[in-house]
C-alpha cells in the first residue's frame, strides 16, 4: 500500500522520464528499510540500555520508558536518512547492474552520469527533508526528552548558572593618545543568581580612558521594559586618570545602562542537540559579545554543521550510486556492511573536522563541510572510472 502510494506520488513529478520514475520507485523499497533499520539500531544502541538502566533504578514506569523513547527517536530517524540513500542507491543499482538492466540502459545510449540522475534527485529530495526534520522536530524532541528525563529521576536543574557570572565585555574604546581600539570596555561579575536577582555585584568600567568607575551593588535585576539593569544598595567609585577616587557615591537605587547579555550568559542554554538554527546564532551572538573565542568557534562549526549534515543525504547517493554501477552483485547483508563502512569514515571526518576547526586550522565552514567535500570528491572519481 505504501509503494503505491509511493509509485502514485512519484507519478506526480513533473519532467522525469519513465526509466527515472522507474529507478526512483525501486529506490524506495529499500530507503524505507534502511530507515526501520537503522533509526532501530541506532535506538536500541544509543537509549535503550541507558533509559532501562535508569528505568531500574529510579523505579520510572515503563509509560514513561517509552514516552521518553519516542521522544529520542526523531534524532535517529535523522540519522537513519543519509545512511539509508546510501544503503538504497547501493542496492538497487548493484542489482540493476548484476542483472544486465544497466549494460541494456547504457547499450541504448544512455550514459553512466545520466544513469544516476535519478538518485541525485531522490537524494536531494532527502536532504530537504532531514534539513526541515533536523530544524523543526528534532531539537524539541530532544529538549522535551532530556526534560522529562531529569523531573522523572528527580535530577530538574535550576535553568540558571547559579554561581560566579563573569562576563567580559569588549567594544571600541579610545587611548589616551585618542587611537580607536577594540579591547575590554566592562567586566561584569556576580557572586550568584537566583533566576531573578545577580547578587553581589562588581562592575569595572573602561568605556572611557582607562579604568573611569567601578560599581559595587548588593543586587541587580534587569528592566526589559526599559532594557536597563535596576541596581540596589551599592558604590560608584570615580576614578580620576591618575588612578586615585575622584568621588564616592552610595545609592539605594540605581539605574545602569549595560547590555542584556551577563543575563543571558547567566541563563543555562539548551544542548547542541537541542537547538535549531535561529537558537544558535542568539547563543553566537552572546559569546562574539563575551569574546569567548573557543565556545565561539564551537558554536559556529555547528551552525554549518546544521546546513552541511543533511547535505550527507546527496553525498551518499553519489557514492552509493556509483559503487552500485559495479557489475557485481551485492546483497543486503554486504550492502550494510558498505553503509557502516563508508558512514564510519563520515563521521570520522566529522571528528577530524571539529578538531581541526576548534583548533584554528580550518575556518568553521571548511571544517563543518570537511566530509562533505571529501565524500563528493570520492563519489565524482569513482562515477568517473565507472564511466570510462
Amino acid at each position: 500500500m505504501i509503494f503505491g502510494k509511493s509509485k502514485s506520488l512519484i507519478s506526480l513529478i513533473p519532467g522525469l522520464s519513465v526509466m527515472d520514475r522507474y529507478m526512483i520507485t525501486e529506490l524506495i523499497p529499500p530507503f524505507l528499510f534502511g530507515i526501520g533499520i537503522f533509526s532501530s539500531i541506532g535506538v536500541t544502541v544509543g537509549k535503550v540500555f541507558y533509559i532501562l538502566r535508569e528505568a531500574v533504578d529510579g523505579g520510572l514506569p515503563m509509560s514513561l520508558v517509552v514516552q521518553i523513547l519516542l521522544l529520542s527517536l526523531p534524532q535517529f530517524i535523522a540519522y537513519a536518512l543519509p545512511t539509508s540513500i546510501l544503503l538504497a542507491t547501493l542496492l538497487t543499482y548493484s542489482r540493476l547492474s548484476s542483472d544486465s538492466e544497466i549494460i541494456a540502459l547504457r547499450s541504448s545510449g544512455v550514459s553512466t552520469y545520466r544513469l544516476v540522475l535519478p538518485a541525485l534527485i531522490m537524494s536531494l529530495l532527502v536532504t530537504g527533508i532531514t534539513f526541515i526534520f533536523n530544524e523543526q522536530v528534532v531539537p524539541a524532541a530532544n529538549y522535551q526528552g532530556t526534560n522529562l528525563l531529569n523531573q522523572a529521576l528527580n535530577k530538574e536543574q535550576p535553568s540558571f548558572r547559579e554561581n560566579n557570572i563573569l562576563y567580559p565585555e569588549y567594544g571600541e574604546v579610545t587611548r589616551p593618545n585618542g587611537q580607536k581600539i577594540r579591547s575590554l570596555k566592562r567586566l561584569f561579575y556576580a557572586d550568584q543568581f537566583d533566576g531573578e536577582r545577580m547578587i553581589g555585584l562588581t562592575v569595572l568600567d573602561w568605556s572611557q580612558q582607562g579604568l573611569n568607575q567601578i560599581v559595587t551593588s548588593e543586587s541587580a535585576e534587569w528592566n526589559p521594559s526599559e532594557s536597563t539593569w535596576k541596581f540596589f544598595n551599592g558604590t560608584i567609585y570615580l576614578i580620576s586618570p591618575d588612578a586615585s577616587y575622584r568621588d564616592i557615591v552610595r545609592f539605594e537605587n540605581q539605574k545602569v545602562q549595560l547590555p542584556r547579555t551577563p543575563l543571558d550568559v547567566a541563563i543555562r542554554g539548551r544542548d547542541y542537540g537541542e537547538m535549531n538554527i535561529a537558537q544558535v546564532k542568539e547563543n553566537i551572538e552572546i559569546e562574539r559579545l563575551s569574546n569567548n573565542e573557543g565556545r565561539l568557534r564551537k558554536l559556529m562549526i555547528r551552525l554549518q554543521q546544521k546546513f552541511a549534515l543533511p547535505f550527507a543525504c546527496l553525498t551518499f547517493g553519489l557514492v552509493g550510486s556509483a559503487l552500485g554501477n559495479n557489475p557485481r552483485r551485492t546483497n543486503k547483508a554486504t550492502g550494510f556492511g558498505i553503509c557502516v563502512v563508508v558512514v564510519f569514515t563520515y563521521y570520522i571526518l566529522i571528528a577530524v573536522g571539529d578538531a581541526l576547526g576548534l583548533s584554528n586550522y580550518l575556518p568553521p565552514l571548511v571544517a563543518a563541510w570537511l566530509p562533505n567535500l571529501f565524500g563528493l570528491s570520492i563519489g565524482g572519481w569513482l562515477l568517473f572510472k565507472m564511466a570510462q
